[in-house]
C-alpha cells in the first residue's frame, strides 16, 4: 500500500488542481520563511521553497508523500511577487502589457518516511498583449487578483489579456504542474491511472 499523499499548501487553487489526479490527499499549510537568498536565482529559489514547504509538513505526517509547490513570477530579469494592493497590481499589470514574462513553478515530492525527494523546476512563458490603463484596471478592479504571482488569474478572466501561452501544461499558471507532477508520483510508485 503506498504512503498517504499531503499538499503542503493553504491554496484552494492548488487543492482543486490536485483533485483531478483522483487520488485521496490530505492538505496542510506549512509556514517557512519564503525570503530569497543572497544570490539565488528565480528556479533556486522556487525549487528550495517547493522542497522546504514538503519538508516542514514531516514532523506532522510521519510516512507520506508530501507535494510542495512554489511559483514566482519574473519581468525583465526581476521576481515579481503578489502585489497585495490595488495600486501594485496595476502597476504589476502595466510592466507586463506588450511583454512575455516567465514564470517558474518548483515542484517537490518529499517521503517523511524514507526522506526521499524527487523535485523539478517548470517554466511557463505568458505573451501579454499591449494593454490600456482602462483594461488594466476593470480588470484589477473585477478580479481582485492581489494574492496572485503577477496579478492575474488564468483561469479567470485573465486570459483575455495574453497574446499566447507558452508551456506544457497550463495548470503550471494555476501552481500545479499536473503533467510533471504526475511525473514525479509515478516515480514514487503513485499512478493515478493504476
Amino acid at each position: 500500500m503506498p504512503s498517504p499523499l499531503v499538499l503542503a499548501s493553504s491554496s484552494p487553487f492548488r487543492r482543486a488542481l490536485l483533485e483531478k489526479l483522483g487520488l485521496p490527499f490530505e492538505a496542510f499549510s506549512p509556514d517557512i520563511d519564503e525570503s530569497p537568498q543572497a544570490g539565488e536565482q528565480p528556479q533556486q529559489l522556487v525549487e528550495r521553497l517547493s522542497i522546504e514547504k514538503a519538508q516542514a509538513c514531516e514532523t506532522r505526517f510521519g510516512d507520506h508523500w508530501i507535494i510542495g509547490s512554489d511559483q514566482i513570477c519574473v519581468i525583465d530579469g526581476k521576481i515579481v511577487g503578489k502585489p497585495h494592493t490595488r495600486d501594485n497590481a496595476i502597476a504589476q499589470l502595466s510592466a507586463a502589457s506588450g511583454q512575455s514574462i516567465t514564470f517558474y513553478t518548483g515542484l517537490a515530492l518529499y517521503s517523511s518516511g524514507t526522506k526521499e525527494c524527487f523535485s523539478l523546476v517548470e517554466p511557463f512563458v505568458v505573451h501579454f498583449r499591449e494593454l490600456t490603463d482602462a483594461e488594466i484596471a476593470n480588470y484589477v478592479d473585477k478580479e481582485q487578483p492581489l494574492f496572485c504571482a503577477g496579478s492575474f488569474k488564468s483561469e479567470g478572466l485573465g486570459i483575455c489579456l495574453f497574446d499566447r501561452l507558452e508551456g506544457r501544461d497550463p495548470n503550471t499558471l494555476i501552481g500545479l504542474p499536473l503533467i510533471a507532477l504526475n511525473e514525479l508520483l509515478r516515480k514514487a510508485g503513485l499512478n493515478p491511472l493504476i
